[in-house]
């Protein structure tokens, strides 16, 4: 896997599998760029705080990719699609993870610490590492999203 910039950010739910998540990346080589929360924190936060760091940076090209955990990643995945240029998808199988890449080309990927095991989790995470865009019909559909983006 070539050297990326890769942002990381979670809530207070997700701050464990984030740990787990940040250490695979360093194990890799990737440039990780911490958004928070910090693991030390005992308190809880509120998920648009960190999920609209990271989709900030993404959208402004700061960053080649983002992961950012919840618990259940729904509300990651919200925050990050109302940012121009973010594709965020939330993924709960190898297959999303795949898919998530090959046909959506998503460039932050949401994944929900209550519902998958920090194992699954590093699983989907290499799937969707190894994924390249497939292009042809997809990138028609992404114009039409661009489209939709500038609309709004």
């Amino acid at each position: 896997m070539a050297l990326r910039k890769i942002g990381i950010a979670a809530d207070h739910g997700g701050k464990e599998l984030k740990r787990s998540v940040h250490d695979f990346l360093q194990v890799i080589e990737c440039e990780v760029v911490d958004y928070g929360v910090s693991v030390d924190t005992d308190r809880s936060v509120d998920y648009p705080d960190y999920a609209s760091l990271i989709a900030s940076d993404l959208s402004t090209g700061k960053l080649d990719l983002g992961i950012a955990i919840c618990g259940t990643g729904i509300g990651m995945s919200i925050v990050g699609n109302k940012f121009r240029g973010v594709r965020a998808a939330l993924v709960w199988d190898e297959y999303t993870a795949r898919m998530s890449r090959v046909h959506n080309d998503a460039n932050l990927l949401c994944l929900g610490a209550r519902v998958i095991n920090h194992r699954r989790a590093v699983e989907y995470i290499k799937l969707w590492l190894q994924e390249e865009f497939e292009d042809g019909r997809h990138s028609e559909r992404l114009k039409k999203i661009s489209e939709i983006e500038k609309k709004n």
